[in-house]
């Protein structure tokens, strides 16, 4: 299987990521070690979650995510079978942001949820413009040092902020941002594309997408308003619902029919056939949904595909 690198830090991965801001939301503990096993089975290995998820859930309180990726690893015994990506900075009950103290003791919380030693990807999960640039990287650099950390990424930073950042890394000495996760999707195309596609190709970062599928949206369950309550994630759907999804949901049914496939994994195929893309993030709440997503990784669209997926999608 093709393998891609995050960056320039020597780490090579599938083009696909396995979201985990499921676990511990919409499935439980033995549904998501099932999933885990059966894309790990599969020949994948990119697994990315956040401290924070799933907070938002009721009776939630963050971590849960790694928590479930941690009893799964020590389980299985699959750390090394795996790349995990998590993140920092979101809303704890220990603290957000990212200076030097909290990274400090946010990056502990994870190893230990995680029952790891070492996170592969360390990400930024929003800029904070409380603390210097320069703070912030250089704890990275130290925690690349100490081998608890092998890269570390941003996440939600605009053009000019990572610009910056890479720029701070250059002046110091520090470990640069090697990837980028920013919100991209075949319906969500112009925040990206416009200015931080043509900064991450030329600085060589690794992009990998959230929100791949549009909150489940492009994988064409979400038709009319009495789709909405197929899942918790039905609300964020509606937004979606103009002329310019519905171009999008035909195309994608057209292609998917040409190539006896399903909507969700063309949709993903064409973020995966995007210039300067590593991986894009889709999740899965069930081993079938998982398989309609993660053949996508096998699925090379051609031009007139992509042409006909890109004139649906225009803003």
């Amino acid at each position: 299987m093709e393998k891609r690198e995050l960056g320039r830090s020597g780490i090579m991965v599938s083009p696909f990521c396995l979201g985990g801001n499921v676990f511990g939301w919409t499935i439980d503990e033995k549904q998501s070690f099932e999933v885990l096993d059966a894309y790990v089975d599969s020949g994948l290995e990119f697994i990315d979650t956040a401290d924070v998820y799933s907070k938002w859930k009721s009776g939630n309180v963050g971590g849960e995510s790694e928590t479930i990726i941690g009893n799964w690893l020590k389980q299985s015994g699959k750390r090394d079978k795996v790349i995990i990506a998590t993140k920092v900075g979101k809303p704890m009950i220990a603290g957000k942001g990212l200076s030097r103290s909290y990274i400090t003791k946010a990056v502990e919380d994870s190893l230990k949820r995680l029952q790891t030693d070492y996170i592969d990807l360390y990400q930024s999960h929003d800029d904070d413009k409380n603390t210097p640039l320069e703070e912030t990287l250089a704890t990275f650099t130290d925690l690349i040092k100490q081998g608890k950390v092998r890269a570390v990424g941003a996440s939600n930073y605009d053009a000019a902020r990572l610009t910056e950042a890479l720029e701070v890394s250059k002046a110091n000495g520090l470990a640069y941002y090697e990837t980028l996760q920013p919100e991209y999707n075949l319906y969500d195309r112009k925040g990206y594309e416009t200015e931080l596609e043509p900064l991450c190709v030329k600085n060589n970062i690794g992009v990998i997408t959230f929100y791949s599928l549009a909150s489940g949206f492009l994988t064409g369950k979400y038709r009319s308003d009495a789709d909405l309550s197929k899942s918790p994630r039905g609300s964020g759907v509606k937004k979606y619902f103009d002329i310019r999804g519905s171009k999008i949901l035909a195309a994608l049914d057209k292609v998917a029919a040409q190539y006896q496939t399903t909507p969700a994994s063309v949709a993903i195929a064409w973020v995966i056939a995007r210039p300067g893309i590593t991986a894009p993030i889709a999740s899965a709440t069930s081993v079938g949904q998982l398989h309609d997503t993660t053949q996508a990784v096998k699925l090379k669209l051609d031009a007139e595909a992509i042409a006909l997926l890109n004139e649906a999608s225009e803003y």
